[in-house]
């Protein structure tokens, strides 16, 4: 039986020509590719600065630094969410916690996050830094946002792992209108890969300082910068702790090439999203919706079961698929379940109602831009036909 995954890459010979060429050149890392990567998303994304490394939790990690996160600080985010959104205020010492989503988007909700400030205010805690998260690729509602940033005193870090590619108020997400920093992630069932790979995006040129020397050991190679003459054109400092977090040009020209069918990508994610919403309209589920301002990357195609009309809940229509080969995920069990943040914080399931509902129903069905009409009608199929005395293992 085929199985058919829920994300995967889509790679061509000219991704492959493009890796070729680096590993026939002089430079496997630190060479030109990597700043040609750079200035591509920039240049796609109307930024000005982007910081190209290993990873996206490595990209949230350095937003987190540049941006002074530090012990005693607060850093909110979405609980649905991979643990990396929330990981990177705890790399920096920092405190976290969860503003919970909306019912519809599924992103972080604008209301919940201005009733959490107000209560924050009286008791002294506000967030020194605020990571929406782009679920799915369809972008959070930035403007509202960034006007309670204005508001209460906060930062901005958009987590758009999901969403290059995606738009808000007619603006590419990355554009960092409404932001001080946002983060991309080029993970082999992301949008678009590098293999591994993350970026950070700003319009800043202090905050792309300071996440360009951090992504290199906190080295600097200019004079300007350093607190004595150099020795000699070898000469080098490391001004603060910084770390390995650099991309390599094999990654970057892998990078490169697959940006220039991006938008192809995101069209192909469309017709997709488009076909599922076709054939599984007369289910009883909830499908993604979408935001008259924004356009998603679509990265994720996130269903709902609605139990008590399907008569099966999430657990038996998840275990249908499965076992059709189909090889379905959850994106995501809520991060304040995790036993580390349990531990830590001991937070209150109650708290996140929506949250909580939410990761009850929902399964994220195959979407890459090389799954048929076919493997789709295959889904459909596994998802209204009971697999009788059948077992997931």
């Amino acid at each position: 039986m085929k199985q058919i995954p829920y994300g995967r890459h889509f790679i061509n010979q000219s991704d492959i020509d493009s890796v070729l060429d680096v590993l026939n050149s002089d430079f496997l890392t630190q060479g030109p590719q990597v700043a040609a990567f750079e200035k591509a998303v920039c240049e796609y994304v109307s930024c000005k600065y982007a910081v190209a490394v290993n990873s996206a939790t490595s990209a949230l990690h350095l937003a987190c630094l540049a941006l002074g996160v530090k012990e005693g600080d607060f850093v909110w985010t979405s609980p649905i969410s991979f643990v990396a959104s929330s990981n990177c205020a705890l790399y920096c010492g920092a405190d976290v916690d969860f503003v919970d989503i909306d019912p519809i988007s599924y992103n972080m909700s604008v209301e919940s996050l201005r009733e959490k400030l107000i209560r924050a205010e009286k008791e002294g805690k506000l967030p020194k830094v605020v990571i929406p998260v782009h679920l799915a690729g369809l972008s959070c509602d930035m403007q509202k946002i960034a006007d309670l940033g204005k508001e209460f005193g906060f930062r901005i870090i958009e987590d758009a792992s999901h969403a290059i590619g995606g738009e808000y108020q007619g603006r590419k997400v990355g554009s960092c209108q409404f932001s001080d920093i946002t983060v991309f992630s080029f993970h082999p069932v992301k949008i678009i890969t590098t293999g591994e790979g993350g970026m950070c995006m700003t319009n800043n040129p202090d905050l792309e300082h300071s996440m360009f020397r951090l992504r290199s050991h906190g080295i600097t190679r200019s004079p300007k910068e350093m607190t004595e003459a150099p020795d000699g054109p070898w000469f080098y400092q490391q001004l603060e702790l910084g770390y390995n977090y650099r991309m390599n040009d094999i990654q970057a020209a892998l990078g490169v090439s697959q940006m220039k069918r991006l938008d192809q990508i995101v069209k192909r994610r469309h017709e997709i999203k488009d076909y599922y919403n076709q054939i599984l309209a007369d289910l009883p589920l909830k499908l993604p919706q979408e935001s008259l301002d924004s356009k998603s990357s679509f990265h994720l195609y996130i269903i709902q079961v609605l139990e008590k009309d399907l008569n099966a809940n999430r657990k038996e229509i998840f275990e249908r698929l499965r076992v059709s080969g189909i090889l379905v995920n959850v994106h995501y069990i809520p991060i304040y379940h995790q036993p580390y943040y349990q531990k830590r914080y001991n937070y209150s399931y109650s708290s996140f109602p929506e949250a909580e509902n939410y990761y009850k129903n929902v399964i994220s069905l195959p979407i890459f831009p090389e799954l048929s009409m076919e493997d789709q009608d295959r889904v459909k199929e596994a998802i209204i036909k009971p697999i009788g005395h059948q077992v997931l293992f």
